[in-house]
């Protein structure tokens, strides 16, 4: 059965196996502090425009999180987030482990807005409260929509206000900027727009790792040193370094993400042509479409995806992605299977 489960079952863009082969017994320096991880975060940094941004190399999403938040806030401050948000579903606690409360926040479109914030600090006015102190957003959101460039804007405005950080998930970062007819972002946006980000890799293109950028000045001080309590620092970083050192050459990872949306678009397609309902309007490689139960029980027959959430007793959400290497004969064939299907249902 073909898989439409994530977007990271298949392994590293040509470019990134071609590098890694060419420097697999070059001597590196060792600790993420080698030629090539210093290579990729200025070409990180020229992306973004901005020379002061501390860069970070680790190895997936969840370390990042955890690493960061674990470094940034007091034993008293808690986290905001959505209640889709990753933090709050996927990370088995782990911010939680570290002693730092996630309040989640129900929100229909997977993001946070100053209305839905607001009522989380008045409810914690005093000592007697945790503090929140640290806004948890993701773009795209775990339900595949995006936040706006002037949606951050606000976002943003209001945090500075309320003295909030504003930490950005990055995971499919590459699928939001490529949506940029909707989110209207760029790279230089970014650093103008949260306190800190990441730059996901693992599932736009590198065989595994993350770039963490750190633009609030007392964010960078020590920050090394909770990584490798945290075990964040590898011995062999320049193996993350040399891949984001390609996705930023030639603008490689914009165009993956991209074509992680662009395989998507067929079968969206066929989800509108037969009046199949979706959760959210997600203009990425995630949609999540809304199927009578028989028809999800017969699509996950056939083929693999994953399960959403139960709108109703009668109906299923289930997930779909795409990456940018998802093959193009598969999702012709479920194209066509699908409006086989569908007859049936009507």
């Amino acid at each position: 059965m073909y898989s439409f489960q994530n977007d990271y079952s298949e392994g590293a863009h040509p470019n990134i196996l071609r590098a890694l082969e060419t420097i697999n017994y070059h001597q590196n320096n060792s600790y993420g502090l080698d030629e090539h991880s210093n290579a990729a975060r200025e070409l990180i940094q020229e992306a973004l425009e901005d020379y002061s941004a501390d860069i970070h190399f680790i190895s997936g999403g969840t370390l990042t999180n955890l690493t960061f938040i674990s470094h940034v806030l007091k034993p008293y401050e808690a986290v905001i987030s959505a209640q889709t948000g990753h933090i709050n579903t996927h990370e088995t606690g782990a911010i939680e482990a570290t002693g730092h409360k996630v309040f989640s926040i129900s929100t229909e479109d997977g993001k946070l807005t100053p209305d839905l914030i607001r009522p989380v600090l008045d409810l914690h006015e005093n000592e007697h409260w945790v503090e929140p102190r640290l806004v948890y957003i993701s773009n795209p959101t775990e339900i595949g929509t995006v936040y706006t460039k002037e949606e951050l804007e606000v976002l943003y405005g209001f945090c500075q206000r309320h003295h909030l950080y504003l930490y950005m998930d990055g995971a499919r970062l590459a699928a939001a900027l490529a949506a940029e007819e909707v989110s209207h972002l760029t790279f230089p946006d970014l650093p103008k727009l949260c306190d800190a980000f990441y730059i996901g890799g693992t599932k736009s293109g590198a065989m595994f790792g993350e770039a963490l950028v750190l633009i609030r000045e007392e964010f960078k001080d020590h920050f090394r040193f909770n990584m490798k309590q945290r075990g964040a620092i590898m011995a062999k970083g320049w193996m993350i370094g040399v891949q984001f050192e390609e996705l930023f050459k030639d603008n490689l990872y914009i165009e993956l993400g991209k074509e992680s949306i662009r395989r998507m678009e067929p079968i969206k397609e066929v989800f509108a042509e037969t009046g199949i309902p979706l959760l959210c309007d997600a203009p990425t490689n995630q949609i999540f479409p809304i199927f009578p139960n028989e028809l999800a029980e017969e699509i996950n027959s056939k083929y693999l995806t994953t399960f959403q959430c139960k709108p109703d007793s009668d109906h299923t959400c289930l997930r779909f992605c795409t990456s940018w290497v998802t093959n193009e004969d598969a999702v012709s064939d479920f194209v066509e299977s699908f409006r086989d299907m569908v007859i049936k249902y009507r």
